[in-house]
């Protein structure tokens, strides 16, 4: 039987928090908060029907699920803004207003093109903007258009890597993604590992934004592409977790970059200009200790933990790869507090290493990352400073104890695989 490759559907918003949209009574018989309700009800139903013809295509073809799509936004966070009904427009304002400063070199390899679904989710859609064009009357398309130069251009730039395959892979995306039973927008942004393309909804502008507004989405989404074709992570359970904490890690260090924030500067919190409501959190998720929300009305309280002793272990969300994700989030946090300076210039550095050294199997779990993470690093630095921080920060979150690890060189993992705004958000209607 012909082996086939298949990749996940990586989403921004969590299926945690669609659910609790999805399921909320907060706002009633509000017409308006069940538009909203409706459409978190199907961006879910959305991601799992594309998870189950996945499943059976893999069992099919006796191949393992190691990348589905991904999307940015939990599952639990879309159900949770199903039914409500409180709108705030101005809430992504400032981002927008930081990104309208400066216009970036693009990198002479890097090969964009943006396509409109025109509220349709005919897939790639109409080509909107190809590399060297102008730009368009369509803020999204624009923006996607610079954020994926952003993003080219850190890894290019930082890492000396040509685009996510380090072969120069054309970025592709598509905007105004829409389902045609809902009658508001798409709650989520997701990287299809197949297709190898982006595709982004509008949100239904009760519970959720526009998407392509936010760098963070946007770098994240096509960090699970660098993930992809550096170490493939299966995408469930731990190793599911840390294909999710490296799109958010390399995704926060992309906007980082790009917003020249140290590690003191940043807020380290992601999706936190995604929502026109009064949401009472500080962001969807965050790398810091504690939660991104804690009781709010609609979603709750964030699930992620910080601590290998609080590690989700049930069935929902992959086994919790939105989750537990919060754990090795937490480790890179604090490992690049502790460094100081950029969050790229060492911590960064180890995980890249990390991700591109043929040793981290599919099936990897959050141990064998970190004792790779803290080997790379007493071999890449003379400093042994920061191979300490490293050993120190995955101590605290529990996955690692607080004395020196012995690492065996692992053979390397055979990799078959083929192997940025410019300022434009808030400018256009």
């Amino acid at each position: 039987m012909e082996k086939v490759q298949q990749y996940p559907i990586c989403g921004f918003v969590p299926p945690y928090i669609l659910s609790a949209i999805a399921d909320s009574t907060v706002a009633g018989s509000d017409p308006v908060a069940e538009d909203s309700r409706v459409a978190c009800q199907h961006t879910l139903q959305h991601g799992r029907s594309h998870a189950d013809q996945r499943r059976e295509l893999c069992a099919r073809t006796q191949v393992s699920l190691s990348d589905a799509r991904r999307g940015f936004a939990p599952k639990h966070i879309i159900g949770a803004i199903a039914d409500f009904k409180e709108t705030h427009a101005e809430r992504h304002q400032a981002f927008q207003q930081t990104l309208v400063s400066a216009d970036a070199t693009v990198p002479a390899s890097v090969q964009r093109t943006v396509y409109d679904c025109r509220e349709t989710e005919d897939l790639p859609g109409t080509l909107a903007r190809s590399e060297g064009q102008e730009r368009i009357k369509d803020r999204q398309v624009n923006n996607v258009y610079d954020g994926f130069q952003i993003t080219h251009d850190f890894f290019a730039k930082i890492f000396g890597r040509n685009s996510l395959d380090n072969s120069g892979l054309p970025l592709v995306g598509s905007v105004h993604f829409k389902l045609k039973k809902t009658p508001n927008g798409y709650n989520n942004a997701y990287w299809d590992g197949n297709e190898k393309r982006m595709v982004f909804g509008d949100g239904d502008h009760i519970t959720f934004d526009f998407l392509t507004d936010s760098l963070d989405v946007i770098a994240h989404e096509l960090s699970h592409g660098f993930v992809q074709f550096s170490s493939p992570l299966d995408y469930y359970s731990q190793s599911g977790a840390l294909n999710e904490s490296c799109a958010d890690i390399f995704g926060s260090m992309a906007e980082q970059w790009w917003m020249h924030q140290s590690v003191e500067d940043a807020d380290w919190n992601l999706g936190q200009t995604l929502f026109p409501v009064a949401f009472t959190g500080s962001a969807l998720r965050t790398f810091k200790a504690g939660k991104a929300y804690t009781n709010d009305r609609i979603f709750g309280t964030d699930p992620q933990p910080k601590h290998m002793r609080d590690l989700y272990e049930g069935t929902e969300d992959g086994q919790g790869v939105h989750i537990n994700s919060g754990i090795p989030n937490h480790a890179f946090y604090l490992a690049a507090k502790s460094l100081g300076g950029n969050s790229w210039e060492k911590a960064g550095k180890v995980w890249y290493q990390t991700m591109t050294s043929g040793r981290i199997p599919s099936d990897c779990d959050f141990k064998t990352f970190a004792e790779v993470t803290v080997d790379i690093a007493g071999k890449e630095f003379v400093d042994k400073s920061v191979q300490t921080a490293i050993r120190d920060a995955w101590s605290k979150v529990g996955v690692l104890t607080s004395k020196p690890a012995v690492v065996l060189t692992r053979k390397p993992v055979v990799n078959c695989m083929i192997g940025q705004f410019s300022g434009s958000i808030g400018r256009e209607g």
